[in-house]
């Protein structure tokens, strides 16, 4: 019997998921240090446009999608949803809400101060200048899946650290 038989599914997710985390955030501060808190925004946001396409297809893949186009609203909320319970550890998915109220519209919520960015840029002292990167994240699955969407509000800066929560709407435009 192989160690993996041993283990939960939810336990290799957690464990593959905090060490993802983990990893972008050592890789988001040791950029910092080495060439300041532009750099490191502009950096992370290239790093996140570039892997959002092949995390789409993967994730695509494992799903069972295979090359077919999201075509409704309620697949792309689903797909939504099932990526991130797959990508996310548990404790930070549990502190992240999706919900709809119209046929295009996917409201986004972050628990008060529970955002794992908020926590980490806070934690070493970057908040005032970070850049977001988790909406930003969402926002370029969309595009890698080919869909049209308009956000508001417009994401720069942490809105936890700015306005005391993050939340937000995604409109989405399916079916052009």
């Amino acid at each position: 019997m192989g160690v993996l038989n041993k283990i939960e599914k939810t336990e290799i997710r957690d464990l593959l998921g905090k060490g993802w985390l983990t990893h972008d955030g050592m890789w988001f501060y040791h950029t910092y240090q080495e060439l300041g808190i532009e750099k490191a925004n502009t950096l992370n946001k290239a790093a996140i446009r570039s892997l959002a396409p092949i995390e789409i297809k993967r994730v695509k893949k494992v799903l069972g999608i295979g090359g077919e186009k999201i075509g409704t609203f309620e697949e792309l909320k689903n797909f939504m949803l099932e990526a991130l319970e797959m990508i996310l550890p548990n404790s930070v998915f549990e502190k992240f809400r999706f919900r709809t109220s119209s046929k295009d519209l996917l409201h986004w919520e972050w628990e008060s101060g529970e955002c794992f960015a908020f926590k980490g840029m806070k934690q070493i002292g970057i908040i005032d200048g970070y850049r977001c990167g988790v909406i930003y994240r969402i926002e370029c699955w969309l595009e890698a899946l080919g869909v049209k969407y308009s956000i508001d509000p417009k994401i720069d800066k942490c809105m936890m650290h700015e306005k005391g929560a993050c939340l937000g709407d995604i409109r989405v435009i399916l079916g052009d």
